[in-house]
């Protein structure tokens, strides 16, 4: 079971926000490769807390940045210390959801993305040895994906509230237009696999923020822009995308 503490506050209860690529095939598919190649494989990556932004806050437009794209997920939030976790009990460790976004700045992350560093591929999808790469050409992504206001988050969802994380309804609107309309349903790994497998790797503490991929419709936004999202009839966010900064 979770922790006995308040997680309403939980972006202040994180020590991380650990987050996925490419964890929806029509995402995928948006960008230009399948699953199965190398670069449409899940890959691990992280965003520091100084992220995080909740309503009321403004998406600040990053300096430098010519295409800043939005992507909804859903956002799981540990409730107790989870490490080498088995995928059979991971939801235990689960305090609960929220909807959230992976703000990106598109333009330098194809710039890493042209120019690798590494190169640490694990060999293939076989989850008996780690179905998701923790490395992989042109990252770290420190800047392009970890920026101040990069992760805009809602409230607090308790995992009561949420019968199957795996069958919930995202969306996200732009000026009142939708762009992305999903299901978890359509992840590739899924939630219980992605507590597992990041477990294995990087000890996880009550109140981080695992962020699990974004469906197929990612788009840009610019100064000025309103994005609404919501996780079904659970939680909805609005965020106004602000100035430049310099």
């Amino acid at each position: 079971m979770a922790e006995d503490r308040n997680f309403d506050d939980f972006i202040h209860l994180a020590t991380k926000i650990v987050a996925v690529t490419n964890n929806y095939a029509d995402h995928v598919n948006e960008i230009g490769y399948s699953p199965t190649e190398r670069g449409g494989q899940t890959t691990v990556f992280m965003k520091p807390i100084s992220a995080f932004i909740t309503q009321g806050q403004s998406i600040l437009f990053p300096a430098g940045c010519t295409a800043l794209n939005h992507e909804v997920e859903l956002a799981v939030i540990i409730g107790r210390l989870a490490c080498g976790v088995s995928e059979a009990d991971a939801l235990q460790y689960v305090a609960g959801y929220t909807i959230a976004l992976d703000m990106t700045i598109k333009n330098q992350l194809i710039e890493e993305e042209e120019n690798p560093k590494v190169d640490g591929a694990l060999d293939g999808p076989d989850r008996n040895l780690d179905p998701m790469l923790f490395m992989s050409p042109g990252l770290p992504w420190d800047i392009s994906k970890g920026f101040d206001t990069s992760c805009p988050v809602g409230p607090f969802i308790r995992r009561e509230r949420v019968a199957d994380p795996n069958d919930q309804q995202l969306w996200l609107k732009v000026n009142g237009q939708v762009r992305q309309f999903a299901s978890t349903k359509d992840m590739l790994y899924s939630v219980p696999c992605l507590i597992s497998c990041i477990s294995r790797r990087v000890t996880l503490f009550p109140g981080d923020v695992i962020m699990t991929g974004t469906p197929g419709g990612v788009g840009k936004v610019v100064a000025g822009d309103i994005i609404e999202a919501g996780l079904g009839a659970l939680a909805q966010i609005v965020f106004h995308v602000g100035n430049k900064t310099h």
